[in-house]
């Protein structure tokens, strides 16, 4: 039995949701974080040490880490589909998967949380511009990759397209300045034609907006 621990309006938590439909695969989905809580709960903790969610469990396997997760799913259970089983056709999506962590979401999180979700008289003004700045520089990168193939890591869908995907609804829904970027947006066309997309990254968050507290 597969669970998933996390809240459905958390980004890294809905990267985790849409792998697990995508793949067609039966699980529970526990509220953990934010309003839920209980992250902090010695049972929560076994499972991640961290204390953060999303958190996975597979049989008496833990599993953390949005990426980790998404990994582990496309190659348990989708390998040849989201995942290339030959290492080599591999390295690409796993490199655009690491990319997407360490370029593309910092600062598209940073507005996130210091524009969108912070009061506007406390907003830190001259940081939210380094860090549009800083996410039309990844965006523009990604819009370049996408103008010669149709998904991420090529031709086919694949477990690239996931981490990727949620960020850049969060970031074209903030009600921010944001570059032209025709080869994301046809991108952003396509994975609107699937289902588990739809239901679990085009989600309102609405009720987030102006506000720190969980």
């Amino acid at each position: 039995m597969i669970t998933l621990y996390g809240r459905r309006n958390s980004i890294n938590v809905q990267k985790a949701l849409w792998t697990l439909d995508e793949l067609g695969l039966a699980y529970e989905q526990v509220d953990a974080g934010g309003a839920a809580g209980g992250l902090d709960a010695p049972a929560f903790r076994q499972l991640n040490p961290h204390g953060r969610v999303p958190v996975l469990t597979d049989g008496d396997t833990a599993i953390w880490e949005s990426h980790t997760i998404v990994r582990y799913l496309a190659a348990a259970y989708g390998a040849g589909r989201l995942c290339p089983t030959a290492a080599r056709a591999r390295a690409t999506p796993e490199a655009w998967m690491d990319w997407t962590l360490a370029t593309l979401q910092p600062p598209i999180m940073g507005l996130f949380w210091g524009y969108y979700r912070t009061p506007a008289s406390l907003r830190d003004q001259g940081r939210n511009r380094q860090l549009e700045e800083d996410s039309a520089v990844a965006v523009r990168a990604l819009d370049r990759w996408l103008s010669e193939r149709p998904f991420v890591a090529g031709r086919e869908f694949s477990m690239a397209d996931i981490p990727a995907g949620t960020l850049m609804f969060r970031y074209f829904e903030m009600g921010i300045a944001t570059p032209t970027a025709p080869a994301v947006q046809a991108w952003r066309t396509r994975l609107a034609e699937r289902a588990p997309y739809r239901e679990h990254v085009m989600r309102a968050f609405g009720e987030l907006f102006g506000r720190l507290a969980y």
